[in-house]
């Protein structure tokens, strides 16, 4: 290999595991595990959103994860189990700032910059990954089969159907983990080498059973917020898993989520959000296909009324000028009592179809993006305003939002103020720059021993 082939390679894995390392450090290692998952050259899995910096992936959302990368992923799966493995194992024992040759997870590196979709979850709650085996035999219908390192050579793989098998790694704390660590990562790839050998597409999943590192005196519930916080503060609540509506495959295709839903008729005020965030809202009427969705909520005698309906009408749109599809919400919609009442949306609810919506405040009151449908229409008589209000009609994979396209305009008020002043400044220099350039020097001097000089004054 040439000087400038080296450089290239070692340049890609420092520009990797810098960003490997820093994607693991912004997440606390309380009581948490990484997983890591891919797939052999060649195969792929969906692009499944990563997690919000310092959020712990929960088993239920880990069992979304595995549903949505088997659906392509290959279903021969092997898992390494490692008995501890934390972020700081990476941190420690990784090739830093391209120091290849001091990593301990050449294979595992290897590995990941070879799959086209791999899946890193730097915070996975340890008490989900204990139970990695069992939801991997519930999602694949097959026993797992443990095999022994030593006995590699003697395992013989049959593509015609999928297959579980599962490697148990040591650990051990203290001076030898690293080594331990090595042989382990030696493992790895003596397995992926065995795969790749007899021609048989995997998806290998790496995680701990536990954590190898918790801060002492410091103990965290499973699910519970992990951050700086005040003394005696009390803790945030948990978030609510968002409403999900699913096709008639059994597959998420509408999500929506908000802190409130405050609808106002007359002098009532309800939040309609407050009890549909706990999978025990009532979606009879929702539907959903490659161009429409509609998400209807149903509520009983709320406000006065034996029937609310609180429906949001989207479509899928493609705008020539952009060369892509958009999601654009047509209309919410209050039916109650057998009455209507309609808000246009579509001036200011859109996005691209493969994202979400998302808006801080969506309101039919103070800079509204539902406006009632004419000035007679029953739309007139109710208020609503939706507070932290995210939206996915299309495009939806597993149970969590896509990229989120957010309502707030580029141009800020504190942008213009910053563009005016700034414009202002740059107006005062030039008028400036452009008097002193128009001063002239004196070019003509008096002699004392010659005649006066004669200036015109048109000079």
């Amino acid at each position: 290999m040439t000087e400038v082939g080296v450089r290239r390679s070692s340049l890609s894995t420092m520009a990797f595991t810098s960003v490997l390392l820093f994607i693991f450090s912004i997440y606390s290692c309380y009581a948490q595990v990484p997983l890591l998952m891919w797939t052999s050259d060649g195969h792929s899995m969906p692009h499944l959103a990563q997690p919000a910096a310092g959020q712990a992936v929960t088993g239920g959302q880990l069992v979304s994860y595995l549903k949505s990368a088997l659906s392509t992923a290959p279903h021969n799966v092997l898992l390494f189990l490692q008995d501890k493995l934390s972020i700081d194992d990476f941190t420690m024992y990784g090739g830093v700032f391209g120091n290849k040759q001091d990593s301990v997870f050449l294979n595992v590196e290897s590995a990941l910059q070879t799959s086209s979709s791999p899946l890193m979850l730097p915070a996975l709650d340890w008490s989900a990954s204990d139970s990695v085996l069992e939801l991997f035999q519930g999602e694949l219908g097959i026993p797992a089969v443990h095999i022994n390192p030593s006995t590699l050579k003697e395992i013989k793989l049959n593509t015609a159907q999928p297959s579980l098998l599962a490697v148990h790694l040591p650990y051990t704390d203290g001076a030898q983990s690293k080594e331990l660590l090595l042989k382990n990562d030696e493992i790895i790839g003596k397995v992926l080498d065995l795969f790749k050998s007899q021609d048989v597409p995997y998806t290998a999943v790496y995680t701990g059973l536990k954590p190898s590192r918790v801060i002492e005196d410091t103990p965290v519930m499973a699910g519970s917020f992990v951050g700086r916080s005040l003394l005696q503060a009390p803790s945030p609540p948990s978030v609510k898993p968002p409403v999900v509506f699913n096709s008639t495959t059994g597959q998420p295709c509408i999500l929506l989520w908000a802190d409130t839903l405050l609808a106002r008729y007359l002098e009532n005020e309800i939040d309609l959000g407050k009890d549909i965030f706990n999978a025990s809202a009532d979606l009879t009427g929702s539907v959903c296909n490659g161009t429409l969705s509609r998400l209807v909520l149903n509520y009983q005698n709320v406000l006065g009324f034996q029937s609310l309906k609180l429906i949001f009408s989207m479509r899928k749109i493609f705008f020539p000028v952009s060369a892509r599809n958009w999601t654009v919400m047509e209309q919410v919609e209050l039916e109650y009592d057998g009455q209507r009442a309609i808000f246009n949306a579509s001036r200011g609810i859109y996005a691209p179809a493969e994202y979400s919506f998302h808006c801080q405040n969506v309101s039919s009151v103070q800079s509204p993006l539902l406006v009632p449908r004419n000035a007679t229409d029953n739309a007139n008589q109710w208020k609503l305003t939706f507070t932290d209000f995210q939206i996915q009609g299309f495009n939806v994979t597993g149970e969590m939002f896509s990229y989120a396209s957010d309502c707030a305009g580029f141009f800020t008020p504190g942008i213009w103020m910053g563009l005016l002043t700034s414009l202002l400044m740059v107006l005062i220099l030039t008028y400036g720059l452009h008097m002193i350039m128009q001063i002239h020097t004196m070019d003509r001097f008096d002699d004392p021993k010659g005649p006066a000089i004669s200036v015109p004054l048109s000079e």
